[in-house]
């Protein structure tokens, strides 16, 4: 079993010594994403996560090393999800701040700053698996299966509403959009569920109506917009919406959907699926995960930063949970050291119960943690845990079929292939 994080500790006791006075220099981590632009969704709210966790940590007295308490900073540089800036963003978080931590959305952003990385040796994480490699020893994903845990919605949808069997489905063409339209295409295939429509567009962004319509005219039971960028969620959710579409939405991610819902309707967003919580949802509290609290964490983060709440508020700082408790077990915080402390953790829990190590297989490298995932329902206009569904158990029989479907969009780690138009297959239209 693995030993109790930092926030475990807080859970049962609220009474730890205040040892902020005397603290030595602090040890900094890096967080290299967008704080703004399209993308902003997935990495400002994660910005503000971090505030809440590293708050937490240094009134309580901060991280222990080698019989002493530090506190901990967060650090901060936006990227924009632009590759060159996520590379001076690089240089200036190791070469300036000697940051003992990157955290990084990843995808795009990783693609230039990768060699330096690997060079300096950083311990750094993103949330997208597929950026996994055994050519970069020291990325790790330990938060987020993004895009795997996309099967467990789709598998769910073929369980409870065997009805829905044709899906059009679309995505922009970057590394966040392609691994998830691969995922999303296994998944629909296991669930014999028919796709009629496929169509990746600029990861710039387009005009919903070129995107939707295209869709609508193939007659789908279900819109799929796969991990497509929040702005474009919205647009396309509401251009549906504005169409008269009847059916079943399915999609990554679903931020600030209250106001989705206000700006269609409670029936008309009924029982939308996705895969990201609301951390006050009942069925947490069932959940011995990182923060043990995570009602609290909910709380707290609305109270501080109100109505900027997203699939990652949570993300980086489950990140930093699991790098405390290994720094703290290795009593270091050398790259290697640290690493070598979380993979003999074994089965570690992360936020949303045990998982374990993985990705040998699909990224050459078992820097990946794979556990259960939630499948989230919009039910009178509020997010509802319907299911967690199990990521090992669906790869256990369709893995190969998910191999595949990478393989074909050019995302396993041995091709790291940009995907031009000729690479699109015959059923994709491209959108420009």
């Amino acid at each position: 079993m693995s030993p109790p994080s930092f926030a475990h500790k807080l859970a049962i006791s609220t009474a730890f010594p205040r040892l902020t006075v005397g603290m030595r220099e602090a040890i900094n981590i890096g967080f290299l994403a967008p704080l703004s632009g399209q993308v902003e969704s997935w990495g400002l709210p994660g910005l503000n996560g971090c505030r809440i966790w590293a708050d937490w940590l240094n009134r309580n007295g901060g991280l222990m090393l080698g019989g002493h308490r530090y506190p901990i900073e967060i650090i901060p540089f936006d990227c924009r999800y632009d590759g060159k800036r996520a590379l001076a963003g690089a240089h200036h978080l190791v070469g300036e701040h000697d940051v003992k931590l990157l955290l990084m959305l990843g995808g795009d952003t990783l693609t230039l700053a990768r060699d330096y990385l690997n060079q300096r040796r950083i311990l750094t994480s993103t949330l997208l698996p597929s950026d996994l490699s055994p050519d970069s020893p020291y990325l790790i994903a330990p938060s987020e299966l993004h895009p795997v845990y996309n099967v467990t919605g789709v598998e769910w949808l073929a369980r409870n509403r065997p009805e829905l069997r044709r899906v059009a489905l679309c995505t922009q063409e970057d590394a966040l959009g392609l691994p998830s339209l691969a995922s999303y295409r296994a998944a629909f295939a296991a669930a014999g569920i028919e796709i009629v429509k496929q169509i990746r567009y600029r990861a710039d962004g387009v005009d919903a109506a070129a995107v939707v319509q295209p869709m609508l005219d193939a007659g789908p039971d279900i819109l799929c917009w796969c991990t497509s960028r929040t702005p474009m969620v919205h647009a396309m959710t509401e251009y549906a919406h504005a169409q008269g579409f009847a059916g079943q939405i399915l999609s990554c991610t679903l931020d600030q959907y209250e106001r989705l819902v206000a700006r269609t309707s409670v029936g008309f967003m009924e029982q939308t699926v996705f895969q990201f919580p609301d951390f006050d949802d009942p069925l947490l509290r069932e959940k011995a995960f990182f923060f043990n609290q995570p009602h609290a964490f909910f709380e707290e983060y609305n109270r501080r930063f109100p109505g900027s709440w997203s699939a990652v508020s949570w993300e980086y700082a489950a990140i930093l949970d699991i790098w405390h408790g290994a720094v703290e077990k290795s009593n270091s915080t050398a790259p290697g050291s640290v690493l070598a402390a979380m993979k003999q953790l074994g089965h570690v829990t992360h936020a949303f119960g045990p998982a374990r190590w993985w990705g040998q297989d699909m990224f050459g490298i078992d820097n990946a943690l794979i556990g259960d995932w939630p499948v989230v329902e919009i039910r009178g206009g509020k997010a509802q845990i319907v299911d967690f569904g199990s990521i090992p158990d669906w790869l256990e029989q369709h893995g190969d079929l998910l191999k595949r479907e990478m393989m074909a969009l050019g995302q396993l780690w041995d091709q790291r292939v940009s995907n031009s138009a000729g690479l699109l297959p015959d059923n994709d239209q491209a959108v420009s």
